[in-house]
């Protein structure tokens, strides 16, 4: 089985080393890491090209943003499951992607998620957040539930029925996308009981009160225009968060 992993990256020469590593570092062989680069100009492309590995997919070019990013990354690759590696995140061992494959093996399977914790932005080793995602059943969508998106694996053939990521979301399109393959795709979801993805903080989505508010204003709208809930749904997506906190 061959598995497509997607790195959208822009100006990141801080972690994208590491990120790259972690890729590499996979015992499971048969990947294809596809890069699309955003035009970075830090020295972000000079890293990339200095690790000179067949299995690494580059293109740099302007793009609308990382959800325009990833849909590029998309549809330039050939794997038969499409899964993510944002440039700022690095996999918690290196097993995942051969434990990713084999839960594959169950054609009865679309798509796979696992547990995700959040990281000190200096030390992958200092956990701030820790996301226990648990088994799936499509009703907790009802109630605000979703899988970690880093973590989240799904079948090429899925995604062509299904669609990409909707970019008139600027924050929120991974969230529209996990209601409409999940609740109105109908896709048979397995978990895989352990920690993915180590996920650095300081994310997009939380930047400021601004974003923040932008955020769930498009989580509302995702709801919505996929029928699974409204306040309700939103009110029980961010109370869950709380309980994620290393404190």
């Amino acid at each position: 089985m061959k598995i497509s992993i997607i790195t959208a990256v822009y100006n990141r020469a801080a972690t994208v080393a590491e990120a790259l590593a972690s890729v590499q570092g996979q015992s499971w062989q048969n990947i294809e890491h596809v890069i699309q680069d955003g035009g970075s100009t830090d020295g972000t492309l000079e890293i990339i090209h200095s690790v000179r590995n067949p299995r690494i997919n580059l293109v740099s070019m302007p793009d609308d943003g990382i959800y325009d990013a990833i849909n590029r990354g998309i549809e330039r690759a050939t794997g038969d499951v499409i899964g993510l590696m944002h440039s700022d995140d690095v996999f918690a061992n290196d097993t995942v992607v051969q434990q990713v494959a084999e839960t594959f093996e169950d054609p009865q399977v679309d798509c796979v998620y696992g547990d995700l914790q959040y990281v000190a932005a200096h030390d992958v080793d200092r956990v701030i957040r820790h996301w226990t995602s648990g088994p799936y059943k499509r009703d907790l969508l009802r109630h605000g539930w979703m899988p970690p998106h880093p973590t989240f694996y799904i079948r090429s053939a899925m995604l062509e029925r299904l669609g990409n990521y909707d970019t008139s979301f600027q924050i929120a399109a991974d969230y529209d996308a996990m209601l409409r393959w999940l609740w109105t795709g109908h896709l048979r979801a397995a978990y895989i009981p352990q920690v993915m993805v180590k996920m650095r903080v300081g994310g997009e989505s939380n930047r400021s009160l601004s974003r923040i508010l932008r955020k769930s204003t498009e989580d509302y709208r995702a709801l919505r225009n996929n029928g699974v809930g409204g306040v309700h749904a939103l009110m029980r997506k961010n109370i869950r968060k709380i309980s994620q906190f290393r404190l």
